[in-house]
Parts: structure tokens; C-alpha cells; sequence
């Protein structure tokens, strides 16, 4: 009988711990960016967290460096179930709803503290139930990318000094507003390809947050750093509609608040590496110049309109009053 009863508790255990195992939920997060930059590594401590958190009911398995597809691929992948989360930037958001892409408009905001405040906003929260609403896709976060600046082999001080310039920019509408406001040919140039198209002076010019310029080596051909700040870049952690709606009220509080903490982590990161590469470039010998901000913004604001771009003035507005 003792024998039988030890048995049958084996059983019973093993039978518990395969229930237990079943109600565990994987979950696959996805990016592009590598596994240095802290959008991968907060990640991974996000998963980890979360885990914790939930006391184990949630595993994440994070892939980064395009492991499971470009940044067009994964934003596809949330609704053919592929991939579980994903990190990208508004102006794919902005495609299912557009709207929120106004974050890219040029000058929308003045620094990274200014973004942050955005994401505690009522602005932000009817932005992205739009984009919910029109996606079925659930942003949790936002984390601070970095503010685009411009390189260039000539010296850049104010908007008109951008006339004519051959310039690399994504083919985004609202990346575009400022070059060609201030008179300069755009490119739209493959990201991997920008290097040697700087070498070879098929552009001269190109335009990214400085943490950016040193990681692809840009400082290497180009001879100048405008400190343009046109574009405040984020990227929105985003889980997919039926993923969110799967999660219990509960745990989709735990999500939240550890992506958010994440975000928090990575701004940190971000803005004290930007801070050390202003001087770290100029120790290099580049030209690092402050731009008079205000013309640039000027002369946006009077030769384009968010409505250009299929944006709202009223969201732009309202965001700049942001405090």
C-alpha cells in the first residue's frame, strides 16, 4: 500500500508539473537593431522581468538583428501571428494609422524629456488608440531613440546653407520635410548602403541621431556635424491585438509597467551617450556646429503643414505645448 500511495503522489506531481508547464505562454519579441544597443539588451531584461514577475506564466524569447525579418516584415509579422512584439518607429504605425506619424514631424519636439512627457499625455493616449483601433495592435511603451542631426562635407549653420545638398534620407514623408524645405535633393538610399555612398560623394550629406553616426562610422566621410536636432526619434514597443487581448487585466498591468521601465532604462542610456559624443566627435577633428534652430523651424513651418503628410495640425500643437 505504501508503495502504491508514493506512486500514485509521483503521478499526481508529475501531472501538476505538466499543467503547470502547459498554462506557461512563450511569447516571440522581435527587432532590427543589434545586440549591443539598448533596445536589445533592456529588452532582454524586460522578458526576464516579466517572467518574474508573473511568476513564470510568461515566457519571451527576444530576436534581434532582423532575425525574423526586416522592420516592414515583423510590423506584418503581429497580424499573421509570427511574431508575439515587436519594437519599431511610428512612421510604421503610421501607415496603418497616420496620424500618429506626426512625432516625426520636424521640430514636434524640443528634446528627449519633451518625448517622455509626450508618452504621459492625453495626446499620446488618443494617438495610439487610434492606432489601435485601426490595427487591433497595443502600444505599451515608448522608448527614446535618439535626435537626428545632420553630416555633411560642407559647413551647416543655417537652413538656406542646405541648398542644393545631395542628402541620404529615409523614404519617409516626414523625414523629408526638412531637407527639402531648406532646399535640399533627397536620396532615399538602402540604410546599409549609406557608408559608401558618403565615400563616393554619390551624397553628401545624411542625417541620423549621433549615437548612429558612430556606430556606422559616418564621422569616418564626413567632415562636419550640424546639430540640426530636426527629428527627435522613438520607437514604440507594440504587442500584437490578439496577443494583448489574450493577457489578463492583471499581467497586462505587469506588462506595462515593466516595458515602460524598460523605455525609461534605454533613454538613460541613449541621452548619456549622446552627451559624450558631442565632444568625442570634435576630439576626433569633425566640425560639430550649433544650428540656429529657430530658422530651421521656421522656415518649415512656412513652406509645409502636417496635412502635407496626412497629419493633424491640432496633434502637432498640442504637442509642442507639451510641459
Amino acid at each position: 500500500m505504501k508503495i502504491a500511495l508514493t506512486s500514485l503522489l509521483t503521478v499526481a506531481t508529475f501531472a501538476l508539473g505538466a499543467t503547470d508547464a502547459l498554462a506557461q505562454t512563450t511569447l516571440k519579441w522581435a527587432h532590427v537593431y543589434e545586440t549591443s544597443e539598448p533596445f536589445h539588451t533592456e529588452s532582454v531584461w524586460a522578458a526576464e522581468e516579466i517572467a518574474k514577475r508573473t511568476e513564470g506564466r510568461y515566457k519571451i524569447d527576444v530576436f534581434p538583428a532582423s532575425q525574423l525579418g526586416k522592420e516592414t516584415d515583423i510590423n506584418q509579422g503581429l497580424k499573421l501571428g509570427t511574431v508575439d512584439i515587436i519594437i519599431s518607429g511610428s512612421s510604421f504605425a503610421a501607415r496603418e494609422y497616420a496620424p500618429i506619424g506626426v512625432t516625426y514631424y520636424p521640430y514636434a519636439f524640443r528634446d528627449a524629456d519633451h518625448l517622455i512627457a509626450y508618452t504621459k499625455s492625453d495626446v499620446f493616449q488618443r494617438l495610439a488608440k487610434g492606432y489601435e483601433d485601426a490595427s487591433g495592435n497595443h502600444i505599451t511603451a515608448v522608448s527614446y531613440y535618439g535626435t537626428r542631426h545632420t553630416t555633411a562635407n560642407r559647413a551647416i549653420e543655417k537652413c538656406a546653407d542646405m541648398q542644393g545638398l545631395k542628402i541620404r534620407v529615409p523614404d519617409v514623408p516626414a523625414y523629408l520635410a526638412m531637407p527639402r524645405a531648406c532646399g535640399a535633393n533627397t536620396a532615399p538610399i538602402a540604410f546599409a548602403e549609406v557608408y559608401l555612398a558618403l565615400q563616393n560623394g554619390t551624397v553628401e550629406a545624411q542625417e541620423n541621431p549621433l549615437t548612429t553616426i558612430e556606430a556606422k562610422k559616418f564621422f569616418e566621410v564626413q567632415k562636419n556635424i550640424a546639430l540640426t536636432g530636426h527629428i527627435v526619434d522613438h520607437l514604440n514597443t507594440v504587442l500584437a491585438g490578439p496577443v494583448w487581448a489574450a493577457i489578463s487585466d492583471a499581467d497586462k498591468a505587469v506588462f506595462t509597467e515593466v516595458m515602460q521601465e524598460a523605455s525609461a532604462r534605454t533613454a538613460k542610456i541613449i541621452v548619456e551617450r549622446e552627451s559624450a559624443l558631442v565632444q568625442g566627435f570634435r576630439d576626433r577633428g569633425l566640425t560639430v556646429t550649433e544650428v540656429d534652430k529657430a530658422d530651421f523651424e521656421k522656415t518649415v513651418n512656412e513652406t509645409t503643414k502636417p496635412e502635407d503628410f496626412g497629419y493633424v495640425s491640432a496633434d502637432l500643437d498640442a504637442i509642442r505645448a507639451i510641459r
